[in-house]
C-alpha cells in the first residue's frame, strides 16, 4: 500500500479543495472539481486537462482505479496519495469513492457548436439549481443533443454538483454559454428553429415538427422563460399536464421535449 501524502484534514491542499466548491474560487483560478471514477473517466476521454488526481485507496469501490490512475498520470495529472479522513474532508459526496480531480476550466462558446444539418439543441435560460442543469447535460447526452446552450446562466456548468448530476457528460455534450442576446442571434444566424416551452403554449409539444434544425428552450424553475425568449420564439409549445399540477421540473421538462424530438426522427 502507497503511504498517504496527506494524512490530515488541515493540510493546505485539502482546504484548497474545498474551496473549490465556491464559483468564486472556481472564477478566479478557472479550475474545477471532477470526483469519481465514471466521472473522471469521461473527462480523461474527452481530453479535458487534469492538474492534480487525489487518491483514498481505502475508499475505492472496485478493481479498475489503478488503471484510471495511470491514464491520468500519463495525461500529466500529478498523482497525491490521501488518507481516507482528509479525502471525505475534501469529497462532496455522501460516499466517497477515493478519487478526486482538479481540472482546468475548458472553452464552452457558441462558435464551437456544430450547428450544420438538422441540429437538435437543448437551450436552458436562467436555471438556477445544479442537479437540474447536470440532469439537463445527461438527458441531452441520452437523447443525442448536438447540443446544450446556457443562457444567462444562474449556475455556472463547473459547479461540482452540476459535474455530479451530468454523470461526466458535462464532458461529452458539446458545451456553449452565452448571453440570451448572443444565443438569439447565433441560432438566427443558422437557421435554427426556436421553439420555447410555456404553459401559455400555443400547441401540444407533440403537435410540433421537431425534425428540423430546432432549439428546444427551457426557463428557470422558479419564473420560467423571460419575455426575451418568448418573443423571439417561432413557436410557443405547452406540455400538457391532466392532472392538477401547474408546472414541472425544469429538467423533467427538457427531457420531455428532447425524446418527443428524438422519437419523430426516428419515424420520420
Amino acid at each position: 500500500m502507497t503511504e498517504p501524502e496527506i494524512n490530515s484534514s488541515a493540510n493546505p491542499r485539502i482546504k484548497s479543495l474545498v474551496r473549490l466548491r465556491t464559483r468564486r474560487e472556481r472564477d478566479r483560478t478557472g479550475r474545477f472539481l471532477v470526483e469519481g471514477y465514471r466521472e473522471l473517466s469521461r473527462a480523461l476521454e474527452a481530453g479535458v486537462k487534469l492538474e492534480e488526481l487525489y487518491v483514498a485507496r481505502d475508499l475505492f469501490l472496485g478493481d479498475n482505479e489503478p488503471e484510471l490512475i495511470d491514464r491520468a498520470s500519463g495525461a500529466g495529472a500529478e498523482i497525491v496519495e490521501v488518507a481516507a479522513e482528509p479525502f471525505r474532508k475534501a469529497s462532496y459526496r455522501e460516499r466517497p469513492e477515493g478519487l478526486l480531480g482538479v481540472a482546468r476550466q475548458f472553452p464552452a462558446s457558441l462558435a464551437a457548436l456544430d450547428l450544420t444539418g438538422t441540429p437538435l439543441l437543448l437551450v436552458a435560460e436562467g436555471i438556477e439549481k445544479p442537479g437540474n442543469l447536470g440532469t439537463m447535460l445527461r438527458t441531452a447526452d441520452a437523447a443525442g443533443a448536438n447540443g446544450v446552450i446556457v443562457a444567462d446562466p444562474t449556475t455556472d456548468p463547473f459547479n461540482p454538483n452540476v459535474v455530479r448530476a451530468s454523470l461526466g457528460t458535462l464532458f461529452t455534450v458539446p458545451l456553449a454559454v452565452a448571453d440570451t442576446e448572443a444565443v438569439i442571434a447565433t441560432l438566427r444566424s443558422a437557421r435554427v428553429s426556436i421553439l420555447a416551452a410555456t404553459p401559455r403554449g400555443a400547441r401540444p409539444h407533440h403537435g410540433v415538427d421537431l425534425t428540423g434544425s430546432v432549439a428546444l428552450v427551457v426557463g428557470s424553475e422558479q419564473y420560467g422563460l423571460s419575455a426575451r425568449w418568448l418573443e423571439a420564439a417561432d413557436e410557443r409549445v405547452v406540455i400538457r399536464m391532466p392532472g392538477p399540477v401547474d408546472s414541472l421540473n425544469a429538467a423533467m421538462a427538457a427531457g420531455i421535449l428532447l425524446f418527443e424530438a428524438v422519437r419523430q426522427r426516428e419515424i420520420g
